[in-house]
């Protein structure tokens, strides 16, 4: 294959990459699937600077189908598609080529390419005429010189492969002329360069040759048939040997070009003119153009086209009606004038073959490639100087390339979802007077791309269910929309994996997929469960997918579905017993009804009713605290038991009750107790932790009583005039090095005063205090007996935590007399000093403590509890109060095993 290409290349800048013009030459006649050119080894400096020149792609823009050349689009490629015969595309313009244009996918790094492959001719015609014998009829009395126009030979090649010359055979009169048209066009004259004479030769037959100079050279010829007549002597004649006329090319029909005048002097049918086209002019010529053989006018019988033939050159002949005519010959040369008369041609060239529509991606950036625009006008000058715009939206731009091509860019970020078919209008138009344009629709459809994630109708779903539903009912359903098309918008719906009190919550509810319907699992017990909060996810069906989540709060209601629950008190088999005081008054809290309703709201508020066993309304019940307390005295009820029929009932709906029945019981009062006041409905009510801590309280208070009453009565027998001085150990115990010094003081030590040998009870309800009986002495010795080792032992307790340590050992194991002796007897010798109890970093006297309830009942206090020296009543020579009222007290309360009582000198 013989090929011939050169390459030129100019650049400019379209979106941060090249286009490049391509020039390529071939010769016509090339076999088909030869090889042209190679695009990706001629532009392998412009793709190296794309990211992956690996992966570029080539695709061919050109119109007409099939086309002449082919583009590979994994190379570039370009190969002949069909014959190229150069004469057939292009005549006989020198300049002839195919261009197309070249696009690179993908078109995000878009390069494009201008391809001009110019076709070269080769020498596969020969010249030939068109008639291969040439009539020519010349009157013997012809001068020398005399001019005979010959029909030209054609030759559909160009340049040096198109006609060069003619040739004549040899002979004495005739030669021959080569002459060129104002087209190009070479054509011959035949002159006469001899006188003819009829006489002697008549006729004649010479080989009229047409050659080229092409390579092989090629020749084609004709026939001359020249017959010699006999003598005309004049010959008609124009004014002129030539006119030159401008034609307009928007001329309409029957348009008088010129009227002819030729002239002959001679007469009758020797001098009367015809006028005809000369015998060698084309057959373009006489389709044309018309001439009236009689009158010589000249008119226009078909439009011309500028853009077709710019000129016409026509050979006329005017010849008489006599014998042997010699005829006269002029010359026309017909210059059609360009008028605005083409609009401009508009080719758009899009990626989608076959349909009128352009297909680009929403998710495009700027200046994506849309369309290849060229325009054309084949007028000249300002009529085929073209303005291309383009009409119809901001979101795409022209943007002109190279000479009347441009290109169709994105201008802006595209949204389906927003628009998705753009109608597009290019206009071209000239820049003749009149000014002409065409207008060319077609439209941009944009493709989804998967840039919207599916969107619930709120963030945020509240539903509300009431509790021992059934399960697979059905809930709720929500709904995401997603304007994406296709599986881009397809939205399926999902549940995220989490957990309620640790259980999954697939357990709980499910989802369809397809409509996003919530069915519950399982039924749902609002005191289990009351509030379920899941996630709903809505997931489209794109690449790459798209999530949106919703949260759905399930709210479950409560039904009235539990009954109350009696707590106290404590029931067997739904019956309780409860133990009632004789002495209650009217207003005594017998009991307390606790209810507990797992239910919430209405359904659990509780209320309480005596439903039977109250027909005397011997008992009333407070319907909200349900409380229940005597009506009336129970010393005036003559009935130890009876039975209430108590119901506790909810608010719900249907309202449930739990019904209990309360067995009480009369106990009597015992008299040797200290009565209790009555609690009435004005008290403040105890619970039963109080009771217990008061109960306690009221234990120990009795208990220091007594021991107070012990330590009275055997001061009370310290009559014998025996004194005791308290402190003699005062110095011992000052240089005691584990004590602090410390004198003892009176106020140490407190007196309780007796009441007829007895000792006061103090009460520790929270009701005013009333004075307990008083005991007979018969009673507090029986009493005291009973109690006596007890009271003694705590109150020796008592008082080793105020004397030495090996004394109190001593006193543990001793008798009571023999330790109230000792104890006296160390009272008296001033070895009995407090002992401080050491507390952190504080020393306290827990005998102080001890008796710090009695302390009202002391005989003086000098109201310092570190000064008895000040004192009035103290006298060191002279019995203490203290003394004495120790010594009663403790005299009367220690009598010997047999009954007789313990003379107070033996005490102390």
């Amino acid at each position: 294959m013989k090929s011939l290409f050169f390459l030129i290349s100019f650049f400019f800048t379209i979106r941060g990459g090249h286009s490049k013009n391509l020039k390529y030459s071939i010769y016509e006649e090339q076999l088909v699937g030869s090889v042209v050119a190679r695009l990706a080894e001629d532009v392998a400096d412009v793709l190296s600077k794309l990211p992956n020149p690996s992966a570029i792609r080539f695709k061919a823009m050109q119109p007409g189908n099939p086309p002449l050349l082919l583009v590979q689009e994994d190379n570039g490629e370009i190969t002949i598609g069909h014959k190229i015969d150069r004469e057939q595309l292009c005549q006989k313009n020198l300049n002839c080529s195919i261009e197309f244009d070249v696009i690179t996918l993908p078109t995000h790094h878009l390069q494009l390419f201008h391809v001009e492959v110019e076709v070269l001719d080769i020498n596969d015609n020969a010249p030939h005429f068109s008639r291969s014998l040439i009539p020519i009829e010349i009157s013997e009395s012809a001068a020398v010189g005399t001019r005979i126009p010959l029909d030209s030979a054609f030759d559909p090649d160009v340049g040096e492969n198109s006609l060069h010359t003619y040739s004549l055979s040899e002979n004495e009169y005739f030669k021959i002329e080569v002459k060129t048209r104002t087209d190009g066009a070479k054509y011959a004259e035949l002159i006469v360069v001899r006188e003819l004479d009829r006489e002697l030769q008549s006729s004649f037959e010479l080989q009229l040759t047409a050659s080229d100079m092409g390579v092989p050279q090629r020749f084609g010829s004709a026939i001359l048939k020249i017959s010699i007549s006999d003598s005309n002597d004049n010959s008609p004649a124009f004014e002129q040997k030539s006119y030159v006329i401008q034609l307009p090319e928007n001329s309409p029909v029957g348009t008088l070009l010129i009227d002819l005048n030729a002239t002959d002097p001679d007469e009758g049918a020797n001098g009367k003119v015809v006028y005809l086209f000369n015998n060698n002019v084309s057959p373009k010529i006489t389709d044309t153009f018309r001439m009236d053989p009689e009158k010589g006018q000249l008119t226009l019988l078909r439009q011309v086209d500028y853009e077709t033939t710019k000129s016409y050159e026509i050979d006329v002949q005017a010849q008489d009606m006599g014998p042997n005519s010699i005829p006269g010959h002029c010359k026309i040369i017909i210059n059609v004038v360009d008028v605005n008369d083409n609009k401009p041609e508009i080719n758009i060239n899009l990626m989608s073959t076959g349909k009128e529509i352009a297909y680009i991606s929403e998710s495009a950036p700027l200046d994506t490639f849309v369309a290849l625009v060229r325009v054309n006008d084949k007028d000249s000058g300002l009529n085929g100087e073209i303005l291309c715009k383009l009409h119809g939206h901001g979101q795409f731009k022209l943007q002109k390339t190279y000479e009347n091509n441009y290109l169709i860019l994105t201008n802006s970020t595209l949204d389906r979802e927003k628009r998705s078919e753009y109608s597009l209008t290019v206009i071209a138009e000239d820049r003749g007077l009149p000014s002409l344009s065409t207008v060319k629709h077609f439209a941009v459809q944009i493709s989804d791309e998967n840039d919207n994630p599916p969107q619930f109708q709120t963030n945020r779903y509240e539903i509300v269910i009431v509790e021992n539903n059934s399960p697979g009912a059905h809930i709720t359903s929500v709904r995401a929309t997603d304007p994406d098309q296709a599986e881009n918008g397809q939205v399926t719906y999902v549940i995220p994996e989490s957990f309620i009190q640790g259980s999954s919550i697939t357990t709980y509810v499910t989802i369809d997929p397809s409509n996003g319907a919530i069915y519950a699992l399982r039924a749902f017990d609002h005191e289990e469960v009351n509030q379920v909060i899941f996630t709903v996810q809505a997931r489209d069906s794109g690449v790459p997918q798209l999530t949106t989540n919703a949260t759905v709060v399930l709210t479950v209601v409560d039904e009235n579905d539990n009954a109350p629950v009696i707590v106290t008190p404590t029931l067997h088999n739904s019956t309780a017993k409860i133990s009632v005081p004789r002495d209650a008054e009217s207003g005594y809290l017998i009991t307390k009804i606790r209810a507990t309703d797992r239910d919430s709201g209405m359904n659990s508020e509780l209320s309480c009713a005596i439903t039977s066993g109250n027909e005397y309304d011997i008992f009333i019940i407070d319907p909200r605290s349900c409380e229940i307390y005597t009506n009336m005295s129970m010393e005036s009820f003559h009935f130890q038991d009876w039975e209430l029929q108590v119901s506790v009932q909810d608010k719900g709906t249907p309202q449930r009750t739990t019904k209990a029945l309360l067995k009480c019981h009369i106990i009597e009062t015992p008299d040797a107790a200290g009565s209790t006041e009555a609690t009435y409905v004005n008290q403040a009510l105890m619970d039963v932790s109080m009771i217990i801590i008061f109960s306690l309280g009221a234990i120990c208070a009795v208990l220091l009583i007594i021991m107070v009453i012990f330590a009275t009565r055997c001061n009370r027998e310290k009559k014998d005039n025996r004194s005791y001085n308290c402190r003699v150990a005062e110095s011992t115990y000052q240089n005691h090095p584990k004590r602090p010094s410390r004198q003892i003081h009176k106020g140490d030590i407190t007196l309780v005063p007796t009441m007829n040998g007895t000792l006061p009870i103090r009460s520790h309800h929270r009701s005013s205090p009333s004075p307990s009986p008083t005991l007979e002495r018969g009673q507090m010795s029986s009493r005291q007996s009973n109690h006596s080792r007890q009271s003694l032992n705590s109150l020796m307790t008592i008082s080793s935590n105020h004397v030495p340590d090996t004394f109190a050992l001593e006193l543990t194991h001793a008798t009571p007399a023999v330790e109230v002796s000792q104890l006296l007897s160390m009272l008296h010798q001033g070895q009995y000093q407090p002992r401080p109890s050491f507390r952190g970093n504080k020393y306290s006297r827990s005998y102080r403590y001890a008796l710090q309830d009695m302390d009202k009942f002391s005989l003086k206090d000098s109201g310092r509890g570190d000064s008895e020296a000040g004192d009035s009543d103290y006298d060191l020579g002279r019995d203490s109060p203290i003394d004495r009222l120790l010594g009663e007290g403790f005299g009367e309360l220690f009598l010997m095993t047999d009954g007789h009582r313990i003379p107070p000198s033996k005490l102390c």
